[in-house]
């Protein structure tokens, strides 16, 4: 049985330790330097311990009884977590979309005899895997569009949102630098631009440009796409309104006031809906093709709990590369990418049944 450690006892983190436990396959410890936080986890087959990352000497000891470790922190603790593994010799996940981050995690795993896989949760994670997948139906590729929404299922303020996951998340996303390849140049995109309008399923979106959810296919698709390119969906108004209090009132400049405000004014809810869609253009057999990938995920209820979409797409993805790890899937040593992972084998993994 595989011992795994999830470090980060939020939403996503005791939905990933719930996720393993269930299975019967995982030895799951779910730590947080937040003891009022791990106790509301009642799952009395999870070990709970009280763990403070920043702790170096404390962390690896933690870890080096683990044979993998899922960090469910926010992205700014990442390095601390992977670096500890590495000298512990612990695989390593991560959810984040940071792609700072992600780029520290890499120069690790260079000097690391285990594996080092960040980004395995919705957006990166999932959605970089079915795009990948997808264009590599092509025998040349002219535009590769993702686009993923985590949306309430029933909007009734003004910016037509509810917060559903890291509010530290959803800021990086939006202030950050966005990777994008444009007219077959690899290039940074400025976030909250690129506007579109789309509707799916008769209901009407809007989408723009925000960072972290390409992964590593900007690298991958270098000098082989015309046009790539990731933007979240929201419903209408939101991008006008978001611009207004990050540009106009600079509340990019002001993060942790921004997220005070935040969570101290947008409600969370459970009645959520996931929405990921793909679409890929180019030539195939001398033709022009366009493929395309559409889900929309529904919150729902799981051996007798409830847990919003969001939740059981990115935990369930970090679970089902953890377990295709686990079965010698995936590397055992050094960096992996998302893009490692085959389609087919994550969609088919148990832990990925919410999305099919």
């Amino acid at each position: 049985m595989k011992r795994v450690m999830i470090i980060g006892a939020g939403k996503i983190g005791e939905t990933a330790a719930f996720l393993l436990q269930q299975s019967g396959d995982y030895e799951v410890t779910l730590a947080d330097s937040n003891n009022a936080l791990l106790q509301k986890c009642t799952d009395a087959r999870i070990c709970k311990t009280v763990l403070d990352v920043n702790n170096a000497t404390s962390l690896q000891q933690a870890l080096q009884e683990q044979d993998m470790v899922l960090s469910a922190c926010p992205f700014f603790l990442n390095v601390k977590i992977a670096t500890a593994a590495a000298k512990a010799n612990t695989h390593y996940f991560d959810l984040t979309e940071d792609v700072a981050t992600t780029n520290a995690i890499r120069e690790i795993a260079a000097q690391a005899n285990v594996s080092f896989m960040p980004q395995c949760g919705l957006a990166p994670g999932f959605i970089s895997i079915a795009a990948h997948d997808i264009a590599k139906q092509f025998d040349t590729l002219d535009a590769v569009r993702l686009r993923v929404g985590a949306l309430p299922q029933f909007p009734t303020n003004s910016l037509m949102y509810n917060l559903t996951w890291s509010t530290d998340g959803l800021i990086n996303e939006y202030c950050n630098p966005c990777d994008a390849i444009h007219e077959g140049e690899r290039k940074e995109v400025m976030p909250m631009e690129g506007y579109e309008r789309f509707a799916l399923d008769g209901v009407e979106y809007e989408a723009f440009n925000t960072s972290g959810g390409l992964g590593a296919l900007a690298e991958i698709l270098d000098r082989k796409v015309y046009n790539l390119d990731y933007k979240t969906v929201r419903y209408p108004g939101h991008c006008q309104l978001m611009k207004i209090l990050l540009n106009e009132l600079k509340l990019n400049k002001k993060r942790e006031m921004l997220k005070e405000i935040m969570e101290d004014s947008i409600p969370f809810t459970q009645q959520d809906v996931v929405l990921v869609f793909v679409s890929v253009s180019g030539m195939v057999n001398g033709r022009s093709v366009q493929r395309s990938y559409s889900r929309k995920i529904y919150n729902q209820a799981v051996s007798g709990r409830d847990f919003t979409a969001i939740q059981l797409t990115t935990a369930g993805a970090a679970c089902a590369v953890i377990d295709l790890h686990a079965k010698g899937l995936l590397p055992a040593n050094g960096f992996v990418r998302q893009e490692d992972v085959a389609f087919n084998d994550l969609i088919n993994n148990r832990f990925a049944v919410y999305y099919n």
